[in-house]
């Protein structure tokens, strides 16, 4: 690499989903309507679980605080991705492409913390009923929460410092809709080899150790429901599972496809597809798999909105 290549990084170029022009009305519509959906979905869950007393227990605690980080990794992509295509301008600044990486990374593994720390919740509620209110108490929910958010901010910020030691080239095109982590690291001039071993390293140490915590959760609640004797109480307990399994398998079924792939088979308009199912998609669904399935949460609404009327 010619030293003269090397230059001072100051924008980036985000190419979207399609370069087609005739398809950026469409998609402008598309994610606009996501967004909102988004927004306002977990804006009700979030104003259901405060301001009803009923709601006031860890898994509706877990549930506020999923729907909180929801909004926030949304957020990080999407509003400049709709800037961009009303603009017809595609141009984000270095210092807004790391931060942008920066905050997509700490909600996404705050997304990830939270979705665990449910499944074992869950665990407690079905295995060991009677002592649940004893074992998850609201200092220990408080704590959980204050861990996912340290350890969040810690690979957030690691990850980040990685990627500001990289020289960038000329070609400064992101194959994405915002600045992602993998792209970013495939435009670097200099050796990428050390980000690369910690995305896999914290991919291995935080997804597959949040996705290990989940699987042994559920295997215990499958054990525990296997030794019910009542049909109806297997019902009730398999029921209560169903919308968290719904979010994880979407959740990591896209977001560890997309980071473990390797770079010989990585294609970037497909990993960017599978991208827009984790930060749009998922989020967008939690608050109605989580409120239609629901009674409480139902219930809740319903009676929030009745005062207001």
């Amino acid at each position: 690499m010619k030293p003269e290549n090397l230059t001072r990084v100051s924008e980036f170029v985000l190419l979207g989903l399609s370069e087609e022009p005739d398809l950026q009305p469409l998609l402008f519509g598309l994610f606009l309507s996501m967004y909102l959906i988004t927004v306002l979905g977990n804006l009700l869950i979030i104003l259901a679980v405060s301001s009803d007393s009923h709601l006031h227990k860890p898994m509706y605690f877990f549930l506020s605080n999923l729907s909180f980080v929801d909004i926030c990794f949304t957020s990080t992509t999407i509003p400049k991705m709709l800037v961009n295509i009303q603009t017809l301008s595609k141009v984000i600044t270095y210092e807004g492409c790391i931060t942008q990486m920066y905050f997509f990374i700490l909600f996404g593994t705050l997304d990830i913390c939270l979705l665990t720390v449910m499944a074992y919740d869950r665990f407690v509620a079905i295995c060991h009923p009677l002592h649940y209110t004893v074992i998850v108490h609201p200092h220990l929910c408080g704590l959980l929460v204050l861990v996912s958010w340290t350890i969040s901010v810690l690979n957030s910020l690691f990850q980040s410092l990685m990627v500001l030691r990289l020289s960038f080239c000329a070609d400064l095109e992101i194959p994405h809709f915002f600045c992602e982590l993998n792209e970013m690291i495939q435009l670097a001039c200099s050796d990428t080899f050390v980000n690369n071993l910690v995305i896999y390293f914290v991919a291995v140490l935080v997804g597959g150790g949040s996705l290990t915590g989940i699987l042994c959760s559920y295997y215990r609640i499958g054990s525990c429901v296997r030794a019910m004797s009542s049909a109806q109480g297997k019902y009730k307990a398999f029921s209560t599972c169903v919308s968290h399994l719904s979010v994880v398998s979407l959740f990591y079924l896209t977001s560890l496809g997309v980071y473990l792939s390797s770079p010989a088979t990585h294609n970037a308009r497909s990993s960017a597809t599978a991208s827009v199912l984790y930060t749009v998609v998922t989020p967008m669904l939690n608050p109605f798999i989580y409120s239609l399935r629901n009674k409480d949460i139902k219930g809740a609404l319903k009676r929030s909105f009745g005062m207001t009327a």
